[in-house]
C-alpha cells in the first residue's frame, strides 16, 4: 500500500552568529549584562504545510536557502522542528522515528558514502542494518548494481568513483531496503546530461512500482519532467502549489518579456500596459521592466516604437514562454537561480 507524507504548520528557526554587517531579516538577541555577542535567529521554515499523496512524485522547487533541505531534514527525522508536526503515512515523525526510518529511503544532497568500502559492501551493509538476510541482500545488491550500471565497479572502493557514480550508488543504497517513500535532495545537481537522464528513468520506474517520491530541486526542467505536483517555496513558505502545467498556465498571459532600456519613466510603463495582449508590467532592477503578455516576439516592434517615442533606448529583450522560472519571477520578482 502506497504511503503519503504530510506536514502541518512546520517552523524551524536556527540560531547562529549573524554575518558581518547583517541588518534587516535577522532578530538579534544579546545579553546586556555580559560581553556575549548577539545571536541571529534565522527562520528556515515559516508555517509550512504540505500533503504528498501516496504514490506520487512530488517536487519542492526553490532557490538555495528556500527551506527545501530543512523540510526533508524534518521529514527524515534528522532535523527537529521548532514547532509543527509531520507524518510519514500514519506515523508521527518525532514520536515514532524508528517506524518512520523503516518506511523511508534518503539520498542527501552530497554523497555520504563510506570510502573504505566497496560499492557492493555499501549496499549489503545497508541491507543488514534493515535486517535483510544474507542471501536476499546479496541478490538485491546485484540487481541494483546492474540497474544503476555499476556492476563492473562493484568490488572497487568508492573513493575513486566519479560524482555521477557516487550519486547513482547513493540512490541504489537508499532503495536497498525497498522503502515506501524515497527522498531525493537535489538528485541531479552537478551531473552530466547522460547520468541525469538515467537517474530520471530510474526514478520513474521506482514510482511505477507504487512508491512515493519527494525530491527537492532548483532545476525547472527536472521538476517539469518528473513531478506530478510540486510546491514552489521561498523563505520557508509555499508560494505556489499544483501540477506543473497548471502553475505555468497561472502566469498572467503566459509569455514574459524582460526588457532593458537606457532609462524609462512611469509614462513609458503605462504605455506598455496599454498594448494589446499585455496583462501586466512591472519595473525591475535599474532600468528594466518585466512584461507579461499573451504573445511574445510580435510585441517587440510595438515596444521598440514606444521606447523610441519616449526617447528611451531599448537595449535588450529576452522572451520566454510559460515556465516555472517565470512563475517564480512573477511571485518573488527574482530569478529562481538567485
Amino acid at each position: 500500500m502506497a504511503v503519503g507524507v504530510r506536514t502541518q504548520n512546520l517552523r524551524k528557526i536556527y540560531s547562529s552568529a549573524p554575518p558581518p554587517g547583517a541588518t534587516g531579516g535577522f532578530i538579534l538577541r544579546g545579553d546586556a549584562k555580559t560581553s556575549r555577542a548577539p545571536k541571529a535567529q534565522i527562520t528556515a521554515l515559516d508555517d509550512l504545510s504540505l500533503e504528498v499523496f501516496p504514490g506520487e512524485v512530488f517536487g519542492l522547487l526553490g532557490p538555495n536557502g528556500a527551506g527545501k533541505s530543512t523540510t526533508v531534514g524534518v521529514l527524515t527525522t534528522r532535523v527537529r522542528p521548532s514547532s509543527g508536526r509531520a507524518w510519514i503515512g500514519e506515523h508521527d515523525v518525532w514520536s515514532e522515528p524508528v517506524a518512520v526510518r523503516h518506511l523511508i529511503g534518503v539520498v542527501p544532497q552530497r554523497p555520504n558514502l563510506d570510502f573504505s568500502l566497496t560499492a557492493r559492501e555499501i549496499l549489503t551493509f545497508h541491507g543488514a542494518y534493515f535486517g535483510i538476510g544474507a542471501e536476499e541482500r546479496n541478490r538485491k545488491a546485484d540487481e541494483l548494481l546492474a540497474r544503476f550500471k555499476l556492476t563492473d565497479r562493484a568490488n572497487q572502493m568508492v573513493r575513486g568513483f566519479s560524482g555521477g557514480m557516487m550519486q547513482r550508488l547513493s540512490i541504489a543504497r537508499a532503495m536497498m531496503h525497498n522503502p515506501q517513500v524515497l527522498f531525493l535532495d537535489e538528485p541531479s545537481a552537478g551531473l552530466d546530461p547522460q547520468t541525469r537522464i538515467l537517474l530520471w528513468e530510474i526514478i520513474r520506474d521506482y514510482n511505477r512500482e507504487g512508491k512515493t517520491i519527494l525530491l527537492t530541486t532548483h532545476n525547472m526542467e527536472e521538476a517539469d519532467a518528473l513531478c506530478q505536483r510540486l510546491a514552489i517555496v521561498d523563505h520557508g513558505r509555499v508560494i505556489a502549489l499544483g501540477r506543473p502545467a497548471e502553475l505555468k498556465s497561472s502566469i498572467p498571459g503566459g509569455f514574459l518579456l524582460r526588457l532593458r532600456f537606457g532609462h524609462h519613466s512611469p509614462d513609458l510603463l503605462e504605455q506598455l500596459r496599454s498594448l494589446a495582449g499585455v496583462r501586466e508590467v512591472r519595473p525591475s532592477d535599474g532600468n528594466g521592466a518585466d512584461v507579461y503578455a499573451d504573445r511574445g516576439g510580435s510585441l517587440v516592434p510595438q515596444i521598440a516604437n514606444l521606447a523610441a517615442s519616449a526617447g528611451a533606448e531599448l537595449s535588450d529583450v529576452h522572451i520566454s514562454e510559460p515556465s516555472l522560472e517565470n512563475l517564480f519571477l512573477h511571485h518573488t520578482g527574482r530569478s529562481l537561480r538567485d
